[in-house]
């Protein structure tokens, strides 16, 4: 089994060697997003019944999408990186998923403030148990991965 944090020579497009761990801290959050959306959903419905299962689904859904929006736009951001313009694309790239996830935010909060079909209390607790399993995810990957220190570029 080859190192993933370990460039592959023979790929046409180089990509930086922290592209590996950016990717397999999407996948994991994928799958902690699901099992927490059906985890809320359990809980949710469990303490306040249909309006629960729809807050508990909800807000693990969004805190899980906007956290991983994050690490994919530096990931496909990286795509770029042999370009003359990958400074300009990558900030563009990141600095907008940033000013998209605002701005979907606020349309969530404006919808979801009143609406009497989901309970707002199990919405709030979901996004806040999404945020800390994604940064208990991040730092477990980070801490496991192997990213050398000199990089490819500066190889002689």
């Amino acid at each position: 089994m080859s190192d993933l944090a370990q460039p592959n020579e023979t790929d046409p497009r180089p990509m930086p060697t922290s592209q590996p761990v950016l990717l397999r801290a999407l996948r994991w959050g994928l799958v902690v997003t699901a099992g927490l959306i059906a985890a809320f959903a359990v809980i949710g419905f469990l303490v306040s019944g249909q309006p629960g299962l729809w807050g508990g689904m909800i807000g693990t859904a969004l805190g899980g999408l906007f956290l991983m929006m994050t690490v994919g736009s530096i990931a496909f951001a990286n795509r770029f990186i042999e370009r003359d313009f990958y400074i300009t694309a990558f900030f563009g790239i990141v600095l907008g998923s940033w000013v998209f996830k605002f701005i979907v935010f606020i349309v969530a909060v404006v919808l979801l403030r009143d609406a009497e079909w989901l309970d707002t209390r199990v919405l709030f607790f979901g996004v806040i148990a999404s945020v800390f399993a994604s940064l208990v995810l991040d730092v477990v990957v980070i801490s496991r991965s192997r990213i050398p220190i000199i990089s490819e570029r500066s190889r002689p």
